[in-house]
């Protein structure tokens, strides 16, 4: 299974958390790791995204169809994003379009064993497969990108 984390792009401040837009800079982030994703993008990519409105634009971006998880908001945790994506067993490719905390401690839960404080930076994507190797089970990082790279 291929599971790629997107933290949204940069938003705006607000006192309605939902509700934040994306920046003009956002926006440009999340164009230019579309066009990225959309070139790279593994087969059979299922899109699951926050409702908040940050990661409805940053999904929008992508111009692909995509779903929307209640449970995946910016309040989430890491066994909500778990069941969201059916890891490790799900089939295809999982794109999830979320937030921090949760991101980074998923991360960290999935290649270090344990949770912890991992930033992922806005815009960034951190791309993980799970693997059979020698009959044992294991978690790569494929890649990580983060969207300055980009520009």
């Amino acid at each position: 299974m291929d599971l790629l984390l997107w933290r949204h792009a940069e938003a705006e401040d607000g006192e309605d958390d939902m509700k934040r837009r994306l920046t003009e800079r956002g926006e440009k982030q999340a164009g230019l790791m579309a066009a990225w994703l959309r070139k790279h993008q593994p087969k059979d990519m299922r899109i699951i995204v926050s409702p908040a409105v940050r990661t409805q634009q940053t999904a929008e971006a992508l111009k692909l169809p995509f779903e929307t998880a209640r449970k995946i908001g910016p309040d989430a945790c890491v066994s909500e994003l778990i069941a969201a994506t059916g890891w490790p067993d799900a089939r295809g490719a999982v794109l999830v379009i979320g937030h921090q905390p949760a991101l980074g401690r998923m991360a960290s839960l999935l290649l270090a064993g344990q949770e912890a404080d991992w930033s992922i930076k806005k815009g960034a994507v951190w791309w993980l497969n799970n693997r059979l190797r020698q009959g044992e089970k294991q978690t790569v990082l494929r890649c990580m990108m983060p969207v300055e790279l980009l520009d």
